[in-house]
């Protein structure tokens, strides 16, 4: 959890599972990010493995970030997070939403 914690961190993991990104090309994937919060995570990323930068020899240079055999084991996990999500969202009452239940205690 500590990886997949922060702002935006699971929708970079997410995009990054189609292939190798640019920075601007994520900036589009994710528009409600900012360029410093993406920087941010992807330095932290890159940081814990996650994330590979490649520069890439280019004029100017071009830097591509993709997903390492690491990042890539946490795919199945971002996409059970969202398939709770899914479930929950189709629920109908707020109940049901909150996940309280009353429960008897006996003595």
């Amino acid at each position: 959890m500590e990886i997949l914690k922060g702002a935006w961190t699971p929708n970079v993991i997410w995009c990054l599972a189609a292939g190798p990104r640019r920075f601007s090309e994520l900036r589009l994937d994710i528009p409600a990010v900012s360029a410093k919060v993406l920087t941010a995570r992807l330095r932290d990323l890159e940081r814990k493995g996650v994330v590979a930068r490649t520069v890439r020899p280019t004029s100017p240079p071009s830097v591509e970030y993709c997903l390492t055999d690491l990042g890539a084991e946490l795919l199945p996990a971002i996409r059970a997070i969202v398939d709770v999500s899914h479930k929950l969202k189709t629920r109908n009452t707020p109940a049901d939403l909150s996940g309280d239940t009353e429960v008897e205690v006996g003595e």
